[in-house]
């Protein structure tokens, strides 16, 4: 299965930390960000997104639902995108759906995305620090420590795609 891990995009101040919404530019960004993944997917005959996972916080659910409309997949919460859940609760959510998707994406928040990056591949070095609104594309045939093959990284704003 091919996951493709999103830090949500920039969000601004609000009350609650679960409340913030995307910026403007945040939101401009996952746009681009989505069109960017299509053409990413396409130069490496990858199947386009069929899941959106996300947290239940605002500004993660906002970025699911950009990148949902893009791709037309389906989207749903998931309790492991939660700020706080651990790396054994996002293996046991993976290991449910490997056989059920070719290509979800699980969009979250810093620092588990990063730790989840770094997890799979265990190489802190293949990948910079996701950045809001940044991705990683992985192969996952088993959720565990390094089963994970780095596909490509992108970064706002060019979103170029990086091995």
């Amino acid at each position: 299965m091919i996951v493709t891990i999103v830090r949500h995009g920039k969000a601004g101040d609000a009350s609650r930390d679960q409340d913030r919404q995307l910026t403007d530019t945040g939101t401009d960004d996952v746009s681009f960000g989505s069109h960017q993944l299509r053409v990413l997917c396409g130069d490496k005959s990858l199947p386009l997104p069929g899941q959106i996972f996300h947290s239940s916080w605002r500004r993660t659910s906002q970025t699911a639902e950009i990148l949902a409309a893009a791709f037309t997949a389906s989207i749903a919460p998931m309790d492991a995108l939660l700020p706080g859940a651990t790396v054994a609760e996002m293996d046991r959510a993976l290991a449910a759906m490997l056989t059920g998707v070719d290509h979800a994406v699980l969009v979250g928040h810093q620092p588990m995305v990063s730790i989840l990056v770094d997890y799979y591949l265990d190489d802190a070095s293949q990948v910079p620090p996701l950045s809001p609104g940044g991705m990683v594309a992985l192969q996952l045939d088993i959720a565990a420590r390094s089963c994970g093959e780095l596909l490509f990284w992108a970064l706002p704003p060019e979103y170029r795609g990086y091995v």
